[in-house]
């Protein structure tokens, strides 16, 4: 009887009861605590059911439930019970689309509730999952209401990286290329008048379509480079096509100014989504694009630039190079040949006729070139700290200029007076109506000067490349200028970076006088602009070149200058005069006082490794402190030592074979002569006192210095002194420094002692190029984001 009943109760065991549901007619849901458990046994039922197809009975129970749940988050209410959100991952993978796409409204109200339930949305991967596999379920509602979902759950960057992470932007990504992008139409909202890059975009178009499109460019403005790296090839080149094509119609509404600011046009879909996140998603999945720019092969830009003489590239440097004009003639009388680094530029602008027609074509494909610092090495900061000018119509004086100069007095004018005004800090975008005017102010005689050409033309930007390779310099900037006949545009002055005139169409008229200091001007330091030049300069020596089509003229830093297109009534110089300058900015870094900075960082780090074998190891506050005192020497002594000033070629990539060795023969003897420098000129008392007196100004002594941070990346604290903040920490600890002066002189002289005796030119090669590279990185992927953003194809009206 025992082994009976015991067999009995476990019969008793084995069998199963499906919960009791209750009739929905019965149910009183007023307080939201009762949802869970008659959910929960509805969702039971749910998941036993074949094909998680509900009975008419559990479907209504859900319904109701769900709608409580529903109006419960609608009202705020505080009493929403967290519990219930296990159910959703099921809920949402319901065959009945009204239960799916209520559960995913609940979904993203409660990531709407607060950061903490968002958090909790965004870390239960069942239910971001259960909202990434609706976008894929082919139906439009679900779609929707997945989306929707998703754009609440976004509105965190925690929920945004798990979406990421569940590869929720690749489904987004392949969903909105299904829409046909031809029905796709936009106009512009700008609620408050601000910035055109700030206005929404409104969609003359169904929400499926736009909800996808807007959950995608708010993940891709999340993704880093890793993640960036990480979509699909073709996946993003496709995606990016279709997002170009919109661009162009969301631009040609920005130049006709056609933002409206009332909500009477009710036909119209308005998201978030705005000019700029559109112009920053295009941008980002560009950065790593290499078909933007295809490479000039190295013996085209030989000849072109420098002539066809065999020893015509090492002449130039040992002759010309950052001391002395010289020109190149083209051999041929004609034109742009097919074979010129110059000819799909000009056939792009189709400048062959009498008139430049091409003007307000190109203008009207420009867009601003938002500055980026020139020790910027991480895009992504860039895109984060510029977004809300990304996407802007060209903006005078950033990226144009219309100007004249008049006679007698040599002053210039511009055009756009008022756009130009000092005063004015509010940067003005051109529209379709200030373009027509530059038709106008070019038959006024006025030169239209456009910056930044080599982000905005692919057959310019390898051009410059190949010169920045040349020369060892991770960027080279490109202008255009196109001046009227009889005419000069920019009056007589100098820059602080050497230049390359390539005259593209009729002829201009160029007069470089001798540089009236020896001393070669540098990038960033203030320069007088203002053309004021004294009795001694209009008797000084002046050459006078004219420029024929092909010719190219080099320009060295700090020659004063001037060109017109008025050479005494000569028929030659009848024609408008169209030219592209490229301009080799010599960054700090890169400079040769850039590369003893570097030699220093190199130096030091092998005394740090070297610590416990050295017999007299550098350690402690003292040497620290000593090799920060050098850094700061070696700028002092490169204000006046004009060696330092000139640019360093050891990144360079030489054309000629033969350069190569009597180049890096002159670098080496170069590097030697500014140790040999160093280990004279540099005075303690001197550098100390300089120091001492920046603090008492309350002034940054290593401002120019900020690049090396990129060096002494590893540094977090005073004793591994950090130049991300170099002044704050060293103000504070330098006082205790200074109590110990005798202590701190004996110090820094062994500092500098052994440094100038030990350091090698071929140990610092690796770790100067390194640097090199990684600015050349930030310069590419910013031109590669900027060249997509100016593609001409799906910018023309």
């Amino acid at each position: 009887m025992e082994e009976q009943g015991n067999s009995k109760k476990r019969t008793r065991k084995r069998k199963t009861r499906k919960p009791k549901i209750p009739s929905a007619s019965l149910l009183s849901l007023n307080d939201t605590n009762t949802i869970f458990p008659l959910l929960l046994a509805a969702t039971a039922q749910l998941s036993n059911s074949q094909n998680n197809t509900p009975n008419n009975n559990s479907e209504i129970l859900i319904k109701k439930c769900i709608t409580k749940l529903h109006h419960s988050l609608l009202s705020n209410n505080q009493t929403f019970p967290i519990s219930v959100l296990s159910l959703f991952p099921v809920l949402m993978n319901s065959k009945c689309a009204g239960i799916a796409c209520r559960s995913a409204e609940i979904v993203g109200l409660a990531s709407l509730v607060s950061l903490e339930m968002n958090e909790l949305v965004a870390l239960d991967e069942g239910m971001v999952k259960g909202v990434i596999l609706m976008l894929g379920s082919g139906k439009r509602k679900l779609s929707v209401a997945a989306c929707n979902a998703l754009l609440d759950l976004s509105t965190t960057l925690i929920g945004r990286q798990k979406l990421l992470e569940f590869l929720a932007l690749e489904r987004l990504m392949f969903g909105f290329l299904q829409v046909p992008a031809s029905s796709i139409l936009v106009s512009l909202y700008n609620e408050d008048k601000r910035s055109v890059a700030l206005a929404r975009i409104a969609f003359k178009e169904d929400g499926a379509a736009v909800s996808l499109l807007h959950a995608a460019i708010t993940l891709i403005n999340t993704c880093n480079i890793e993640q960036l790296e990480r979509i699909p090839l073709k996946l993003a080149e496709k995606f990016l096509v279709s997002l170009k094509k919109l661009w162009g119609k969301v631009h040609n509404q920005m130049l006709l100014g056609n933002a409206w600011t009332s909500r009477r046009e009710r036909d119209l879909n308005l998201r978030d989504v705005t000019v700029n996140n559109l112009a920053e998603s295009i941008f980002r999945l560009s950065i790593n694009a290499s078909e933007n720019v295809i490479p000039l092969p190295s013996v085209i830009i030989d000849r072109k630039i420098f002539g066809w003489g065999e020893l015509s590239f090492e002449n130039f440097m040992l002759h010309h190079w950052e001391s002395s004009p010289s020109i190149v003639r083209r051999l041929s009388g004609s034109l742009i040949e097919e074979d010129d680094i110059f000819s799909s530029f000009a056939q792009s602008l189709n400048c062959k006729e009498a008139s430049p027609t091409f003007l307000s074509c190109v203008l009207k494909n420009f867009i601003s070139c938002v500055p980026i610092a020139s020790d910027e090495l991480n895009i992504i900061s860039f895109l984060e700290e510029m977004r809300s000018e990304l996407g802007c119509p060209i903006i005078y004086h950033q990226d144009i200029r219309v100007l004249r100069t008049e006679q007698p007095l040599k002053k210039e004018v511009h055009f756009f007076q008022k756009k130009f005004d000092p005063c004015c800090f509010k940067k003005l975008a051109f529209n379709t109506t200030d373009i027509m005017k530059c038709e106008e102010a070019f038959k006024e005689g006025y030169t239209i000067a456009l910056r930044g050409v080599e982000f905005r033309f692919a057959s310019i930007a390898a051009v410059a490349d190949a010169l920045a390779s040349l020369f060892g310099q991770p960027s080279v900037g490109a202008n255009i200028y196109l001046t009227p006949p009889n005419s000069q545009g920019l009056a007589r002055h100098w820059d602080d970076h050497c230049v390359f005139v390539c005259q593209l169409v009729g002829t201009k008229q160029w007069t470089i006088y001798s540089r009236p200091n020896l001393q070669l001007p540098r990038l960033y330091d203030p320069l007088d602009r203002e053309h004021r030049f004294g009795e001694e300069n209009s008797l000084a020596v002046r050459r006078k070149f004219l420029l024929r089509e092909g010719d190219i003229l080099y320009i060295p830093r700090g020659f004063p200058h001037e060109a017109c297109t008025d050479d005494g009534g000569s028929s030659d110089l009848a024609r408008f005069s169209l030219h592209v300058t490229f301009g080799i900015e010599v960054e700090p870094p890169f400079e040769w006082e850039g590369f003893a900075h570097v030699a220093l960082h190199c130096w030091y780090q092998t005394q740090k490794q070297l610590h416990h074998a050295s017999i007299e190891p550098l350690s402690g506050t003292m040497d620290l402190m000593s090799v920060i005192l050098l850094h700061v020497m070696i700028e002092l002594i490169g204000a006046s030592d004009s060696t330092l000033r000139k640019a360093s070629l050891v990144g360079a990539d030489f054309l000629p074979l033969e350069a190569n060795v009597w180049l890096n023969l002159d670098q080496k003897t170069t590097f030697n002569h500014i140790m040999d420098q160093i280990n004279k000129a540099s005075k303690f008392l001197e550098v100390f006192r300089n120091v001492e007196v920046a603090i008492e100004k309350n002034e940054d002594p290593f401002h120019r210095m900020r690049w090396l941070r990129h060096l002494y990346q590893e540094t977090q604290t005073v004793q591994e002194h950090d130049w991300n903040v170099p002044f704050g920490e060293f103000q504070n600890f330098f006082p205790a420094y200074a109590q110990h002066k005798d202590m701190a002189k004996a110090a820094f002289m062994q500092v500098k002692s052994k440094f100038c005796d030990e350091v090698l030119f071929e140990d610092v090669i690796d770790r100067y190029k390194l640097l090199l590279e990684n600015y050349k990185k930030a310069r590419k992927q910013y031109m590669n984001g900027m060249l997509s953003l100016h593609c001409n194809g799906f910018l023309s009206p």
